[in-house]
Parts: C-alpha cells; structure tokens; sequence
C-alpha cells in the first residue's frame, strides 16, 4: 500500500532502457504504469520495441537500466502474478484441454482440487464447455486462443501481458474473443498491458493507448468509453473518432522524422552551396 493507503500500481517501468547487442536499443527510457484493473494498450509499427517492453514487464529479458515494478516490487524474472499470452497458443498437444490449462500450476506441484475448479469455470466463461479433455488438435484456432487466455488466467495473476493474440484469427472470432477477454478482467480487476497493430482492437479494450516509435513512448490516448463495453459500441461516432486520432497520432512520428530529414538535407544543401563549401 501506498502512504495514502492506495494499493501499489500493477505495473510500473521507470525509465526502463534495454540494447540489443549489434541492433542497437530496442527500448529506450520508457516510463509507464497501469493501474490495477487497468487495460493499457500499446501500438506501434513492428520493430518499434512493444514486444521488448511486453518482455521486460513479464521478466523475460532483463533491464539494462531502470526498474521494473509489480504491485510495488522489483521484477527479476518470471513469477506467478505475472500472466503471458504469446501470439501463438503455443499449447502442448500431449496434454488435454484442461491439463494444459493447469499448467503454469503443474510446473511447480500438483494443482489442488479448487484449482482443477477454477480452470473448469474458467473453460466454462470462455464457452469451451465439454472441451476439457480434448487434445489441442481437435480444437479450432480461436478455441486454442481461448485456452491460451484460460492458462495464464489460471494462477489469479494481477497483470496480464498480451502480445498480439489474436492476429491470426478471423474478424468475427477476433471480436469475440476481445469481448471474452474484456468481460474476464473486469470481473477479476485484472490490470493487462496488450500489444497490438489493430487500431480497433485497441480503442475496443483500452483505457488509454500509447503510441510507440523507435524505442520510446511518443503518444498517450485516453479512451473514455463506458464499460462494460459491448459489440454495438464499434458503430457509434466516439468510436470512429477516437480510432481516427490514434491513427493520426501513429502517424505523427513519421511526420516529425520525415519533417527532420527534409530539414537536415535542406541545410547540408544550403550548406555545400556556400562560398568555399568543398
């Protein structure tokens, strides 16, 4: 708890810095927190570091510089509050639906019966009643993405980080999906950092969108929309707005950068033109 008796922010990354070694930085102090309960969305061309920043939030690649903090402790690897949804399912396929589920408990012990009924209800919420001891193979893309989403909510974790899941799905299962998870972590207070390219998937889910370029933040958007957030809010005009001023927003890195080009090869012609210019 804070002084004032408010509970720590799920999440935070002060000046958080991090280099590839012969790429150069793939994050570049960034200073962000999310509240608990909180959705923050990060969107950005490829290459421009959310996934590095995913990765540094979940403990799984070290911060060369600055700190990372969950629920107000410092975050030296992996742990059990901290949830991860890759872009893949990534599910065994040795493993039955609801043993994959457990997982993240099997890892360190055998789960305990209000476990095997916490991923029952969870395989209930996510409507993949019956499901439970089906192999992953028999199971449609956006039911295998379901069962990703179940997994890392199985351990109660208070962050939820999300590297684009739900990319290679149809529209439809992608919206459904969003909506599943939306419900999911309003009920639990789950905070949840999730990376996307999808401008709608996040004004859909987010509380505030950041926008990233070359390693930093450059833009933060808040979406003032009221949850519980349902389908028929993607048609209505605060929508469409709101999704147009973050498209604009990605866009204006690229204008600045472009705007600083011009201008360096404006001087380096005026420059060469000058009397006694090689």
């Amino acid at each position: 708890m804070h002084a004032d008796g408010a509970p720590p922010a799920a999440l935070v990354l002060d000046q958080v810095s991090h280099t590839y070694a012969g790429r150069g930085a793939g994050v570049q102090a960034v200073s962000l927190d999310v509240a608990p309960g909180a959705v923050q969305v990060l969107v950005g061309r490829s290459g421009c570091g959310k996934t590095t920043l995913l990765k540094l939030a979940a403990g799984l690649l070290p911060a060369q510089a600055g700190q990372v903090r969950v629920q107000g402790q410092a975050v030296t690897g992996p742990q059990a509050r901290v949830g991860f949804v890759f872009q893949a399912p990534t599910l065994l396929p040795w493993l039955s639906v609801a043993d994959n589920v457990l997982l993240p408990i099997r890892l360190h012990r055998s789960p305990l019966p209000p476990e095997h009924a916490r991923a029952a209800a969870l395989l209930a919420q996510m409507g993949l009643q019956g499901l439970a001891s089906e192999r992953p193979a028999r199971l449609s893309g956006g039911q295998q993405s379901r069962v990703a989403l179940a997994r890392a909510l199985i351990t109660q974790p208070a962050l939820l980080l999300l590297d684009e899941p739900f990319a290679a799905l149809d529209a439809i299962t992608r919206e459904e999906l969003q909506q599943a998870l939306a419900t999911l972590c309003e009920a639990r207070r789950t905070a949840v950092l999730f990376v996307t390219h999808d401008l709608a998937e996040a004004v859909f889910l987010a509380d505030r969108v950041c926008v990233m370029h070359a390693g930093r933040l450059c833009a933060s958007l808040p979406i003032q929309l009221p949850r519980p957030r349902r389908a028929a809010l993607r048609d209505s005009p605060g929508f469409a707005a709101l999704c147009a001023q973050l498209r604009h927003e990605l866009h204006q890195p690229e204008a600045t950068a472009s705007t600083r080009a011009e201008a360096e090869a404006e001087a380096s012609v005026a420059a060469s033109s000058q009397p006694g210019a090689a």
